[in-house]
């Protein structure tokens, strides 16, 4: 069999080349034309394509909903560690309250602020503390600093060194001392 006599490599010399010859149109099943996907016009658009393309689009919609779904998960949890400081928070205040309530019910307690109105004993002398009385000092009579007991306040490296070298009394910082007197 020669080339001329192929039909599948014989050039397009049809009596139909030309304007007129359109591809024919689908054949009509059942009397109703059909359309199916291998006749779109998109070149390459196949249904396995599609079957592709439709699975990813699924699986990008699951994967949202489940990394919105752990984003939601992870709040709750930051709400409740939240919840659980607040209300251990309300636990130690509620406890505070409770031992306060405790302190003012005690007779000693409502005495003392009942002399803030004189109502104390015949024997007592009233007074009151401006309202603008400047704060004491650390160092004042009665604080923590001066009570008896209290231990002094270590001497600092140098004043140890002068000690040292130039005795107990040596110190020529000190009332009296360093003066040879």
């Amino acid at each position: 069999m020669s080339r001329a006599d192929d039909p599948d490599t014989a050039p397009d010399a049809s009596p139909q080349s030309g304007p007129a010859a359109l591809p024919a149109a689908p054949a009509a099943v059942g009397g109703v034309g059909s359309v199916s996907l291998a006749d779109l016009p998109v070149a390459g658009l196949t249904r396995r394509r599609i079957a592709l393309l439709l699975g990813a689009v699924v699986a990008a919609w699951v994967l949202l909903l489940f990394a919105h779904q752990v984003g939601q998960a992870s709040e709750a949890a930051a709400r409740a560690d939240a919840m659980r400081t607040s209300n251990a928070a309300l636990a130690a205040n509620v406890a505070a309250l409770k031992s306060e309530l405790d302190l003012i019910q005690r007779q000693a307690f409502v005495e003392q602020q009942a002399r803030a109105y004189r109502m104390g004993t015949a024997r007592e002398i009233p007074f009151t503390l401006a309202d603008n009385a400047p704060s004491l000092p650390p160092d004042a009579p009665g604080s923590a600093g001066v009570r008896l007991g209290a231990p002094a306040a270590p001497p600092s490296p140098l004043q140890q060194w002068i000690r040292l070298l130039f005795g107990p009394g040596g110190d020529p910082s000190s009332p009296g001392g360093g003066s040879g007197s």
